[in-house]
């Protein structure tokens, strides 16, 4: 049956940025598909550990700053320690800093690039060892952005940043495809998270994106549940390095 490749009955999945938004609604469809979840946050404790009990999955939180390099294998550790070995692993954890190309701070560009991008490889690669020493294979599923296609204004970095994670992608895709390990990214459209607060609550702004959506609406956390589960699931075993937009049609416009 093709329903049985979409199972992730008894797969641990890391999912980074999951206390709020994304992350969060992301953990919570790999649940519901069968996976107990590593989720590692910065902040308050992620809400959904409780969600996930519910639906008879093992919830594992760990803090960590991730712009810390030094903190990455630890949780890989702790993860593979609590739950025996890990198989898929979501780079969602990221930030946004909004300021005129001709302002931008030298902090902005450092904070955002570091999180988004240095640190998402690295995470990567720890868990890609740990893939090649289980002698099974993986996902790796990036979050990239609509900015990863286009230029955006007034936030160079994140546009940076998530060009770097689709070209990111496609290479460690080129070079661990034949170890069994699936590298893809998903790039959200306009999705009503606190990380778009701002354009949001902009009464030009706001009202100019949702006119281009032709879905008619900003898009939520759980849209991007079907993708993820899908990506990091045996139906994707023969998807390498693409990077699939989940958008509300904003692309196709």
């Amino acid at each position: 049956m093709i329903l049985d490749a979409f199972n992730l009955r008894g797969k641990v999945a890391i999912v980074t940025g999951c206390g709020t938004g994304l992350g969060r609604g992301m953990a919570l469809g790999l649940a519901e598909a069968g996976a107990n979840i590593a989720g590692i946050y910065n902040k308050s404790e992620p809400d959904c550990s409780a969600l996930i009990g519910k639906m008879g999955r093992r919830f594992l939180g760990i803090k960590a700053d991730l712009a810390d390099l030094d903190q990455i294998e630890p949780l890989v550790e702790q993860t593979v320690e609590s739950f025996g070995r890990v198989d898929i692993l979501i780079n969602n954890a990221g930030i946004i800093r909004r300021q005129p190309a001709l302002e931008f701070t030298r902090e902005n560009w450092d904070e955002v690039v570091n999180l988004n991008l240095r640190s998402l490889f690295f995470l990567a690669q720890a868990v890609a060892k740990r893939f090649v020493a289980q002698k099974s294979g993986g996902k790796i599923v990036n979050i990239a952005s609509m900015l990863s296609f286009q230029g955006g204004i007034l936030v160079p970095s994140y546009t940076a940043s998530k060009s770097g994670v689709m070209g990111l992608t496609r290479e460690l895709a080129c070079e661990w495809a034949g170890q069994n390990i699936n590298v893809n990214a998903i790039a959200p459209g306009y999705m009503a998270t606190e990380n778009t607060r701002a354009l949001q609550e902009d009464p030009i702004r706001s009202v100019d994106i949702m006119k281009r959506i032709p879905a008619g609406r900003w898009g939520k956390p759980s849209d991007l549940a079907g993708a993820v589960v899908f990506l990091a699931s045996d139906a994707a075993n023969y998807i390498h390095g693409y990077t699939l937009a989940v958008d509300g049609g904003w692309l196709a416009r």
